[in-house]
């Protein structure tokens, strides 16, 4: 029997699903991350307790950075998932773009945003 060369129908259906699911959670971990950072230099009534009025500025702005770099990093991980969306409607989702074989299912269940196979991923980093 020929080896499958790429996903059915119904199993990029599958890794539809979870994916939107990743990408409906990662919104809204962003969401709170943005709503973190908008709030770190506020002065509304959330932060009216006397002990959030210690923090250091140094501190303040260590948090408002790493703040930051996690919003950047979510997005970056939104972007990747939206892009395992157009290879599932090209048809192209799952394919390892080394190696032109199919990513195994375990991976993408876990990584649904991978392009690489285990085994390309590992020769990369020769």
């Amino acid at each position: 029997m020929a080896e499958k060369t790429r996903y059915s129908d119904s199993e990029l259906e599958e890794f539809r699903a979870i994916i939107n699911e990743k990408l409906k959670q990662a919104y809204s971990d962003y969401d709170q991350l943005k709503n973190a950072l908008n709030n770190l230099d506020g002065n509304d009534t959330s932060d009216t307790s006397p002990t959030f009025k210690v923090l250091e500025e140094g501190a303040t702005t260590m948090s408002k950075e790493e703040a930051g770099r996690l919003a950047q990093r979510q997005m970056k991980f939104i972007q990747h998932l939206q892009a395992a969306l157009v290879r599932i409607e090209n048809k192209t989702y799952g394919i390892c773009r080394e190696t032109g074989k199919l990513i195994p299912k375990e991976r993408l269940r876990a990584v649904p945003h991978a392009t690489l196979s285990i085994e390309a991923k590992g020769e990369k980093k020769h």
